[in-house]
């Protein structure tokens, strides 16, 4: 065979084996993966530095499906180029990734082949993607990282780290606000490692992109500071491969290649359809495509002997030599920059340097005491010069977040300092937290922060992190009415119970500035989960430890802040946050008056809820009924704690503008209240 035919033979594999897979399946996409089959080609096989033999080495280049519902392009890929599996502790397994038993229970359970790309299930998978916007959003994440990276690693002679970022998308994608968002940063940063290639096919679920989406894309991009090229024909393989090769010459810009195809590409009926691209073409329409494709017609996930190879003798046997040489030029580099290479290594391995936690704060009693926030900025800081690889910023609320990184060597990332650690992301709550993800994917430890109340906007990504296992930091502030005169647009109610309803998030709401402290000491022990802290605006005071439970506590989820004097308890107070010494105060009033009252510090219900069941009931003992909750939040879950015995104080309705005691007054934070629903709990007069 020619090389020609050899590379129309690799496509139409690559189309067949996605036919076959969604027809088997009975449903998936097939319309877009026999559109870009020649694309996906070309960039794999010709342009990109990735070795399927070592998935993860650290400068390949990355490749976002972030139109994710076309995996069957990448679950092909995968297969064909005989990408190796990597397991949770970074180790090569040497067995496929993908396999075709896989690809022939194509969306089935367990299969390596799921109806989206899976990061945290499938090796070669750079990013989960699938609602649409979050992959290009991640991508500008990951370009940051890269330049980041090569700022603080390369050296002359040395360049570590100088990989690209490939991102695919569709119309999907550029409707989604988020990706709007993330352009317009990444045109503004100039990140001229990234490259996004646009699927521009004109076809929705609901049929042809004119009944709702006219704009002129390359004037948007053009307006986003983008190099913006075109491409007239998705079959082009040589105008895709000039248009990749102009995008790694320049400098400076972004680049988005506009490449127009035909949804459902050979197809005889179903082609520019909207039928192409939800559900399968049918039997007969399968056959009639083979046909066309000069495929067999019966045949069913065919893959001939010489595909195989020939992405060996491509990608395989480029990437494997590239990494080669990465691997020489880095043991180089161990020996002239020891340090630097050390760090390196601890974080492709998630770890953190010796003693990272030595010099963290610890803040005396204080009735006054000091803002979550206050505290926040104090540990941030701290970690930022014991952790190198630690970054991240806010969407415009820096100083209000107090996450603004103020040592002398901290600086701001921006095009002309690509160095620098606190990252400005404009007021774009919904990208921001996709570009965190995208640094954490990165190796990166990175936080994004916001109001408590805007992380409704950030959620989506923030769901993503939970999913692919990722150890984000969101830093939340105001996170109850402690912003009062703002009104209930900016006081959350049911923020909390809707971040912990998250699986795999880590949700934890401290209740004094030496809580803060430990917060953030577990956060950072965390490999393979996301975790949100949810800090005050006011001041707290800040407890004696003498007087009551260490803060460490906070690492068990929820721990005897106060205890009953004189035996068991008769009644429990549980608290989080800027409740906690609220609960306090009614602790002293009710033991002063001969009540045996516990406080329990409640700052992670799901750290809580993976202690032993000894621990909780140690905390919680059963027969104790009496208990009452205190939280400025959606009452929803608290009976868990409570029992229906219990009561619980918390808000039912939206909250109000006015100052924060008047608040505190007509909801009913108060001791005297706590005081008031104990005493009627124990059938006791005041």
């Amino acid at each position: 065979m020619t090389n020609e035919e050899l590379d129309q033979l690799a496509i139409t594999t690559i189309r067949t084996l996605s036919i076959d897979a969604v027809q088997q399946a009975k449903s998936g996409h097939p319309g877009t993966p026999m559109a870009l089959a020649p694309l996906v080609y070309v960039l794999w096989n010709r342009i990109m530095r990735f070795d399927p033999k070592d998935p993860i080495w650290p400068n390949r280049d990355r490749f976002v499906l972030s139109n994710g519902h076309a995996s069957m392009l990448l679950w092909s890929l995968l297969y064909l180029t005989g990408t190796r599996a990597v397991n949770a502790e970074y180790e090569r397994l040497g067995n496929p990734s993908v396999t075709i038993d896989d690809i022939r229970h194509f969306r089935q359970l367990d299969s390596k082949a799921p109806g989206h790309p899976e990061y945290h299930w499938v090796s070669g998978v750079e990013a989960t993607t699938g609602p649409l916007g979050q992959g290009i959003a991640t991508s500008v994440g990951m370009a940051i990282a890269r330049r980041w990276l090569a700022d603080r690693y390369n050296r002359v002679g040395f360049d570590i780290f100088d990989y690209d970022i490939y991102a695919v998308c569709g119309d999907g994608c550029m409707m989604e606000g988020v990706g709007a968002e993330a352009a317009s940063l990444a045109g503004h940063l100039g990140l001229d490692d990234l490259c996004w290639i646009y699927d521009n096919n004109h076809i929705t679920i609901e049929g042809n992109t004119r009944i709702a989406f006219t704009e002129d894309v390359a004037a948007r991009f053009l307006g986003y500071r983008w190099n913006v090229l075109r491409v007239g024909d998705a079959n082009d393989l040589e105008r895709i491969a000039d248009a990749l090769a102009i995008f790694r010459k320049t400098k400076g810009r972004p680049t988005l290649i506009i490449l127009d195809s035909h949804i459902g590409y050979g197809s005889p009926h179903k082609i520019d359809t909207a039928a192409a691209h939800g559900e399968p073409l049918g039997e007969e329409e399968v056959r009639l495509t083979k046909r066309a494709y000069g495929w067999p017609e019966d045949a069913k996930f065919l893959v001939p002997d010489e595909v195989p190879r020939r992405f060996d003798a491509g990608i395989g046997a480029r990437g494997a030599e590239a990494r080669r040489r990465w691997q020489t030029l880095f043991a180089a580099y161990h020996d002239q920059f020891p340090e630097l290479a050390t760090e390196i290594d601890q974080m492709q391995r998630r770890e953190l340097p010796i003693g990272w936690d030595r010099n963290l704060p610890s803040f005396p009693a204080d009735p006054k005491g000091l803002a979550g926030r206050d505290a926040s900025s104090k540990v941030l800081n701290v970690l930022a010069q014991s952790i190198p690889w630690l970054l991240g910023g806010s969407a415009d609320l820096g100083p209000s977040n107090k996450t603004l990184l103020t040592f002398p060597e901290a600086g701001d990332f921006e095009a002309a300092t690509p160095g620098g650690r606190n990252l400005h992301f404009g007021i774009r709550e919904h990208a921001m937290a996709a570009i965190v993800n995208g640094l954490v994917l990165s190796k990166l430890r990175a936080f994004g922060a916001t109001f408590f109340i805007f992380c409704d906007y950030a959620r989506p990504a923030i769901r993503l992190s939970a999913i692919m296992e990722l150890p984000c930091i969101w830093v939340f502030t105001h996170d109850a009415m402690g912003d009062g005169e703002d009104g209930p647009t900016h006081q959350p109610v049911e923020q909390l119970v809707s971040m912990r309803a998250i699986p795999g998030l880590v949700v934890l709401r401290p209740a004094d500035a030496n809580e803060v402290v430990e917060a953030y000491r577990y956060i950072l022990g965390l490999h393979h989960q996301p975790a949100m802290i949810a800090l005050s605006r006011q001041p707290l005071p800040t407890f004696d430890r003498r007087k009551y439970a260490s803060a460490a506590g906070l690492a068990r989820g929820a721990y005897i802040m106060a205890d009953a004097r004189g035996g068991a308890p008769e009644i429990i107070l549980i608290a989080s946050g800027s409740e906690v010494s609220l609960v306090v105060e009614a602790h002293e009033k009710l033991t002063s008056d001969g009540i045996r009252c516990r406080v329990v510090s409640m700052p992670s219900w799901d750290i809580f809820e993976h202690q032993p069941q000894s621990y909780r009931e140690e905390v919680l003992p059963p027969r104790v009924t009496a208990r009452i909750a205190v939280e400025q939040g959606s009452m929803l879950g608290w009976d868990r704690y409570v029992g229906a015995a219990g009561r619980i104080i918390g808000m039912k309705t939206f909250g109000a503008s006015a100052p924060l005691k008047e608040l505190q007054r007509k909801f009913g934070f108060e001791p005297e209240r706590v005081v008031a629903t104990a005493m009627e709990l124990l059938g006791r007069k005041q």
